[in-house]
């Protein structure tokens, strides 16, 4: 596999991988903005603008975009994140042009009507309204909002049912002209591609409407500046008719540059990423307790956390958030067994590789990587750091990030935080 990159004047860059054997190819925007990034004036505005570019730009109508890509038996979406929102679709290599065009003129050439912003905004508000339906999704988003407060990683990415109700025409396509510029775009492409004709492909498509004409400059990695709380709440608490509890643990983690992130990553695995991990087996196994139980490792630049997620009766919630804070204690007195961390490193370095087994896989790992790395890890390296986490590494990560003052988001039928602060810390 060939990993290239090409960086044009406008500091727009390009990265390709060649997958031999294959015949489809994946092509992704990614654009370095994110909820994050947000003013209270344009909260929901990136993940708007995900919706609103597929609405028409100066030469396509939102028909001619879908039909474009699906004539050929091709698909294609976009999803936001805090800090970034990507574009992409995946096609038959040949019709590899097609799809260049079509996502490329959406970067460029959006019109943003009123009646579109206007339709569109009714979606949006829909989409609030269904994750808000949906307790499992919604514990997450009050875990960030509660361990991340007032700070920019706290809010929504879909934004407020107020601040989408808000936005004006205006506020939306100000927003889009000033963050979608070339230096602050990584187009990324996998699949049985050469990288010259990609970078021909992609230079002509995105300088339509004069878009890569601008003065020559660097691009941009986002400063990793360290995240500051004014203010604490141990529990975040939304009272729900709910079957379930849900409940989200979540502790300090590391930040994106921290060269102990795979170490957390396979810490994360042995605790919560499988049914032979820690909790599941206390939990689920051993006491029957839930049916759903995993944990993840989230890293930004400036901050990161690492969380464990649960799904129980509501009678037995405090019961649950009390296994899993003596499994952490347990884990940051004594570490992890030989066995827990040879399955654990086995675990994650399998996921990586059969993760790769798609060339939308391949496109999002080199794509993102570029964005926020301004740098793209070899697949092998990669999996050699997995590979070298020791007992100590585990042991010295537990004692600093699993003995933290946790935060806990619960979604569920009950009214009152003190059963869980109390949980918690006993």
């Amino acid at each position: 596999m060939t990993v290239r990159k090409t960086v044009l004047p406008s500091g727009l860059r390009i990265v390709t991988e060649e997958v031999a054997g294959v015949r489809s190819a994946a092509f992704g925007i990614w654009v370095n903005i994110g909820s994050r990034d947000e003013s209270a004036k344009v909260a929901g505005a990136s993940h708007f603008l995900e919706h609103l570019l597929f609405k028409g730009t100066t030469s396509r109508s939102a028909l001619d975009i879908s039909a474009a890509i699906e004539s050929v038996g091709g698909e294609m979406n976009a999803f936001t994140s805090k800090e970034y929102t990507c574009f992409y679709a995946r096609v038959i290599d040949t019709d590899l042009p097609i799809a260049i065009d079509v996502i490329s003129d959406l970067i460029t050439s959006s019109v943003a009507r009123p009646e579109d912003v206007d339709a569109e905004r009714k979606v949006v508000l829909e989409e609030i309204a269904m994750r808000d339906d949906d307790p499992s999704d919604l514990v997450h988003e009050l875990f960030a909002e509660t361990f991340y407060g007032e700070t920019q990683l706290g809010k929504p990415i879909l934004g407020t049912t107020q601040s989408i109700k808000n936005l004006s025409r205006n506020s939306i396509f100000n927003y889009y002209k000033k963050n979608y510029q070339p230096h602050d775009l990584v187009v990324s492409v996998a699949g049985n591609i050469k990288h010259k004709k990609v970078v021909e492909l992609v230079t002509r498509a995105l300088s339509r409407d004069a878009f890569l004409d601008v003065p020559t400059r660097d691009f941009n990695l986002r400063p990793d500046a360290q995240v500051r709380r004014k203010s604490k709440v141990s529990v975040g608490l939304l009272n729900r008719k709910t079957e379930q509890a849900h409940l989200f643990y979540g502790l300090p983690g590391v930040a994106r540059n921290d060269e102990r992130r795979f170490a957390m990553g396979v810490l994360s695995a042995a605790l919560g990423g499988g049914m032979s991990s820690r909790l599941f087996q206390e939990i689920r196994e051993k006491r029957g307790l839930a049916y759903s139980v995993y944990s993840m490792s989230q890293q930004f630049a400036g901050s990161g956390f690492v969380g464990f997620y649960a799904g129980c009766n509501p009678s037995k919630a405090t019961e649950v958030v009390g296994i899993i804070r003596d499994v952490l204690h347990d884990v940051a007195l004594n570490g992890l067994t030989h066995e827990e961390l040879t399955r654990a490193q086995g675990a994650v370095r399998g996921t990586l590789v059969l993760s790769q087994e798609d060339t939308g896989s391949r496109m999002s790992r080199i794509g993102k990587s570029e964005l926020v790395y301004g740098d793209i890890l070899s697949f092998d390296a990669i999996l050699k750091a997995v590979s070298d986490v020791t007992s100590t590494d585990i042991r010295k990560l537990s004692e600093e990030f699993l003995t933290a003052d946790p935060t806990l988001a619960v979604v569920g039928p009950f009214s009152k935080r003190s059963p869980f602060e109390k949980a918690i810390r006993a």
